[in-house]
Parts: structure tokens; sequence; C-alpha cells
């Protein structure tokens, strides 16, 4: 069977999401180019590692140009994106590897999300399509699309269930056993 590529070459949307309620969230990646909508499901950390990538990659670019660059150094005004994900949302895979990289021709960000493998080497490398292989999402994304995307990514992160003051440890909204407590309820 042929690999499945699902290319998006500057989609109208491309965000991270989550369904379901703090502490029982699904977070996604979804992409969307007129009716056409692919949803991937990763682990949160994988989100946040990828919004702060997205960023520092594009700082790099802004700094290796000396400022002489079409990448924003933040999120455009107006470019924020509050809308939950477009519905049906449906699990095209899980996401295992990502790659991230820069392609300094078309001054696009490239973001991939693998499917997870057993063995790490059947992950081919950046915008590379062999016949056989993981199915992968591949987003094309201008500066300011890409800085959008982090933005979004990050606030999506941070928008769970706050810490406990002591243990860091999310908070219940019936409070939790607290360790750094000796186990009494706060």
């Amino acid at each position: 069977m042929a690999r499945q590529v699902f290319l998006f070459d500057q989609p109208d949307r491309f965000v991270a999401g989550t369904v379901g309620q703090p502490g029982e969230r699904q977070f996604y990646l979804q992409a969307r180019d007129g009716n056409r909508v692919v949803s991937v499901a990763l682990e949160k950390q994988q989100v946040q590692v990828l919004a702060e990538r997205v960023d520092g990659l594009l700082d790099e670019v802004v700094r290796r140009s000396g400022g002489e660059t079409t990448v924003p150094a933040t999120a455009p005004l107006g470019s924020d994106d509050l809308n939950p994900l477009d519905p049906p949302v449906t699990e095209e895979f899980r996401v295992g590897a990502m790659a991230l990289g820069w392609n300094g021709d078309t001054e696009r960000v490239i973001i991939e999300a693998h499917e997870v493998v057993d063995d790490e080497e059947e992950v081919p490398d950046l915008e590379e399509d062999p016949d056989d292989g993981p199915p992968v999402l591949r987003i094309r994304l201008t500066g300011a699309a890409a800085r959008a995307f982090a933005k979004r990514a990050m606030s999506v992160v941070s928008a769970g269930r706050p810490p406990c003051p002591f243990c860091n440890l999310p908070l219940e909204p019936g409070g939790h056993i607290c360790p750094r407590a000796n186990g009494y309820r706060r």
C-alpha cells in the first residue's frame, strides 16, 4: 500500500486544539484547506515542544537575516484564531515523530507529523516521499502563519488545570491530595 501524505501547502487554517474537559483533553493538530480537513492526535507535550521549536526556528531566521526577512518577530495583530476545531474531529493517526524545517527559497516553515512506528529508521527525512513509510501530515506555512500557530498552541497547552502552588501537580476541580502536605487535602 502506498504511503499517505496529507499535504497542505499554505492551508486556510492550521491549529492545535483539544476535545474534552481539562484533565481529560485529547490534543490534535488540524489542517483545513477549503472543505478538506485532516486531524491527527498527539500528546500535550508534543504540542508544547512543537510551538516552542517553531518560535525558536523563526527567531533564528530573523537573527540570521539581520531583520531582512518577511518573518515577523511576533504573531501579527488580528491573527488570533480562537475558534474550536472544525468538526468532525476524526483522527487520521497518532503522531509519533515530528520534523521541522525552513525553506529559504520559498520562505516557508515546513512541519511534518509522522504516525507512530516501531522503528525510528522508518521515518523519512524532511520532505522525502519514499513509496513506503508511515503516514505523514505535511504543512507549509508563511512566517506569520507559523507565529500565529505557535501562539495559539501555547495558549491551548496553558489552558488546562492550574498547578498546585505547593507541588505543581494539576489541581482537580475538587482539590487534590498534595504529596508535599503529607497527604492532607487542601
